[in-house]
């Protein structure tokens, strides 16, 4: 059983900075999840940064505790849990980074454990669903994010965190018809942008509809959208209006507070999600206290809430 060390013998302060002070393990036997890095921000169209955002969010994952009590599940000592290290990248060579991060996955997707990435742009993502995908077939998609993340390109080039899910879906990665993007807003480049997920099959929920909807609608759109087969769960800490998460590369304002977000996470649970991961952190930018960096450490808590609660309930 692999746990954070506990913290009654040492404080929680105190060790190499994992996330939660899981331990660092390559060896996958015996894991139920793991947690991983990918320090890149080579995809940025704005501000970058992320490529310290599994740093970040590592250092603030120190006050984690081991059982949710809001999802009423024991997380850490039920799941046997790892820190499986950072994903090699190559600066400056978005395409080369991708090849790496598929080749860091894939031991995860073939041994079939959970596993939640940290970013690290959300260009980082297709190097996940490219392993995930090779195992599982085309897959389902949640995307909580301000941006669409669909356009065909930037700056003329194919490979950015701006483009990664049309690649997916061109790629047969994602099945557009089941996937849905919740949480969109926020100025575009012209009208035609808004038409880009419907041309391509995609549902969206902009923030000024999902902001009138109860996490538990939008959990029955996204059941009814996954119909029960595989999906990733894809959260960018942008999703967040920036009062809450400054600290990430194209924030938005005028989005859901942390505690909503959250809200909108947790009502998830019970869908078939077979890997996740929340990117676009980026520190350098995080306001007093770390608060972006904290609320990631947390949804990535939730998320392994859920891989504890769907092995329980096996």
């Amino acid at each position: 059983m692999y746990e954070p060390w506990d913290a009654f013998e040492a404080p929680r302060f105190t060790g190499p900075r994992t996330y939660a002070r899981l331990p660092y393990v390559k060896d996958l036997e015996g894991v139920d999840a793991a947690v991983f890095g990918m320090p890149w921000d080579g995809g940025t169209s704005f501000r970058s940064g992320a490529r310290f955002g599994p740093e970040g969010v590592r250092s603030a994952s120190g006050m984690i505790r081991t059982y949710n009590a809001v999802q009423r599940v024991q997380v850490f000592g039920a799941l046997s849990t790892i820190d499986y290290g950072d994903s090699p990248t190559v600066p400056g060579y978005i395409e080369d980074t991708l090849d790496r991060i598929t080749a860091f996955v894939r031991p995860l997707a073939e041994a079939r454990i959970p596993s939640v990435g940290i970013g690290g742009d959300h260009s980082a993502t297709l190097g996940e669903l490219r392993a995930y995908a090779s195992v599982h077939g085309p897959l389902g998609l949640v995307h909580l994010d301000s941006h669409t993340d669909l356009w065909d390109s930037y700056n003329g080039r194919p490979y950015s965190h701006g483009t990664m899910f049309r690649r997916a879906i061109e790629e047969g990665l994602l099945d557009p018809a089941r996937m849905l993007q919740a949480g969109i807003r926020g100025p575009l480049y012209g009208e035609d942008d808004e038409g880009i997920p419907a041309e391509l099959g995609v549902h969206t929920i902009p923030w000024v509809e999902l902001a009138e909807m109860s996490p538990a609608e939008l959990a029955d759109v996204a059941q009814e959208r996954l119909a029960g087969r595989p999906a990733f769960l894809s959260l960018d800490v942008d999703f967040v209006d920036a009062a809450f998460c400054p600290g990430t590369g194209t924030p938005e304002v005028g989005g859901p507070t942390s505690f909503q977000a959250l809200s909108y996470l947790r009502a998830l649970k019970a869908l078939p999600f077979i890997a996740f991961d929340v990117v676009e952190v980026a520190p350098a930018y995080d306001g007093p206290g770390q608060v972006t960096a904290l609320f990631a450490a947390n949804a990535v808590f939730e998320v392994l809430s859920m891989v504890a609660l769907a092995a329980r309930d096996r």
